[in-house]
């Protein structure tokens, strides 16, 4: 908490030179948290030694498989383990911690590093959390029954339907603000919620994110179909690493993210475990 200075606590400039000078290597107090360099000895972690990774459970295809983070198996558990190689972690000292999407990104303290879970960089979020650079840019995919398809062929087919998504998500967001249909949205807790509504017949169709629509149509809901996908309309959605409020860890995730980048490590990985996301039609 910053202090109103009164006569009494105003330290001369000269002493205050020696003071900053006597600080440590590895204080990250006098610079806003930012570590004196990106190797792992010099990060701010929650266990020495340690780089621990939080993510949701159920952990879903094709983002994780077999529901374990720590395989290093679909795409988001692949990322976590290029980035901690770059930070100079054996894939031995990445700890996986379960922690709910919808309560990643709220005030406080974390017990993660960092948070990696199809979390959309937005400024609500961001005044609250730290965001990396993203790491994958999303669109967003309506999924009907095969037999309701041709009704969702359109964004303005869309308006007049009974749409769904998770609580507290950009596919939420984006039905409300980009689709703007005449009846309010369901609202669903998870996504397995979610998709038993469209089995139930309670919703025309669902929105996520579209590797999520590819999987869960290909393997969760038989009968199931992607009708097309839309972006948002206010700038394309990107996924981030998210670290708690000024821990400091955000520059060097950005450094990990940006070499991985340039080596075409992300590529690669998103050729990989995301592959079946194209020539999917663009609604209009």
């Amino acid at each position: 908490m910053r202090t109103r200075l009164t006569p009494l606590l105003v330290v001369p400039l000269a002493l205050a030179a020696v003071l900053t000078a006597c600080g440590s290597e590895g204080d990250t107090s006098a610079n806003g948290g930012a570590p004196a360099s990106c190797e792992a000895a010099d990060l701010p972690l929650k266990q020495d030694g340690k780089l621990t990774v939080g993510t949701d459970s159920p952990a879903y295809e094709p983002w994780f498989s077999e529901d374990d983070p720590s395989n290093g198996k679909g795409f988001e558990s692949a990322v976590a383990y290029a980035v901690a190689e770059q930070l100079g972690f054996a894939k031995e000292d990445v700890v996986w911690v379960k922690q709910a999407f919808n309560t990643s990104y709220t005030p406080g303290e974390k017990k993660f590093d960092f948070d990696i879970n199809q979390i959309s960089i937005t400024p609500e979020r961001a005044g609250v959390v730290d965001f990396s650079k993203g790491y994958y840019t999303a669109s967003q995919a309506v999924v009907t029954m095969e037999e309701d398809a041709a009704q969702a062929a359109s964004l303005e087919d869309l308006k007049g339907l009974k749409l769904g998504a998770q609580t507290a998500t950009t596919s939420l967001t984006a039905i409300r603000e980009d689709v703007k249909p005449t009846k309010d949205p369901l609202v669903f807790d998870t996504s397995d919620q979610a998709k038993q509504a469209l089995l139930n017949g309670q919703v025309d169709a669902l929105v996520f994110d579209l590797p999520t629509a590819f999987y869960i149509t290909a393997a969760e809901i038989e009968g199931s179909t992607i009708t097309g996908q839309f972006e948002s309309s206010e700038k394309p959605e990107e996924f981030g690493l998210l670290t708690e409020k000024d821990s400091g860890l955000a520059p060097c995730l950005d450094e990990a993210l940006t070499a991985l980048e340039e080596d075409g490590t992300l590529a690669a990985l998103e050729k990989e475990w995301l592959s079946d996301v194209v020539s999917v039609p663009v609604l209009k």
